[in-house]
């Protein structure tokens, strides 16, 4: 496909992905605002540069290794980068370098790992804890009855400041949007528990298969990669 018509869908894509986010906060009587996140998993740095031209400010990678080498070309440089994979705690110390966010923090000892690398490095890395709400055995995530005891620990750590709540959902509408419904309901029940609402503010829910269903309950964050790049190998 040429360079032009590749440039072309992309601007189509996000204008279908914004409208159907506004469709969606009408519908349920939401302001917003709802960010769009670009999952870049397999994605060229030049179609990335056309994204952000775009005004995508927002990037998730899944793998470490793949967002280390696109770090060391200046591919994300002055936008965010969000880890949204699951992370393994021997990766703990290069996310921490090289994310804005880690989206997946599932325990007490990713948590740890990505505290004590802050720490060495000077930083601050915002982080997410990922529940399963759905407690589906193919996920990760912290279940959602020990998701108050991470979200203490999280607050306790130095290094890291907790901004939210994040899941995946499965691929059935119906479920999906059980899915999604408990993870707002949670973040509710978190807030009546004495965690602060700033360290709640964000609910990153919501794929390309569904994101209009998660805005609809709540999320202020969706996670965009087909819908927005198309199919990759």
């Amino acid at each position: 496909m040429a360079w032009s018509s590749i440039e072309e869908k992309l601007t189509s894509n996000l204008a279908r992905i914004r409208e159907g986010i506004d469709r969606a906060l009408e519908r349920s009587g939401r302001k917003g605002p709802v960010k769009i996140l670009a999952v870049t998993k397999g994605v060229s740095p030049a179609l990335i540069e056309k994204a952000r031209e775009l005004g995508i400010s927002i990037f998730g990678e899944n793998r470490v290794q793949e967002a280390r080498e696109k770090v060391g070309k200046g591919t994300f440089a002055g936008a965010e980068l969000h880890f949204i994979g699951h992370l393994q705690t021997n990766k703990a110390s290069l996310a921490a370098r090289i994310f804005s966010c880690v989206q997946s923090v599932d325990s007490t000892r990713v948590a740890f790992a990505l505290s004590k690398a802050s720490v060495r490095y000077g930083k601050v890395c915002r982080v997410m804890i990922e529940v399963n709400v759905g407690r589906d055995p193919a996920k990760f995530g912290v279940s959602p009855e020990d998701s108050l005891d991470l979200a203490r620990y999280v607050l306790g750590l130095p290094g890291l400041v907790l901004t939210g709540l994040m899941t995946v959902a499965p691929e059935d509408p119906g479920v999906a949007r059980r899915v999604f419904r408990g993870l707002a309901s949670l973040r509710d029940r978190l807030l009546s528990e004495g965690i602060p609402r700033d360290a709640l503010s964000e609910l990153s829910m919501g794929m390309t298969s569904d994101y209009e269903i998660a805005v609809e309950e709540g999320s202020t964050m969706v996670r965009i990669g087909r819908g927005l790049f198309g199919e990759r190998a």
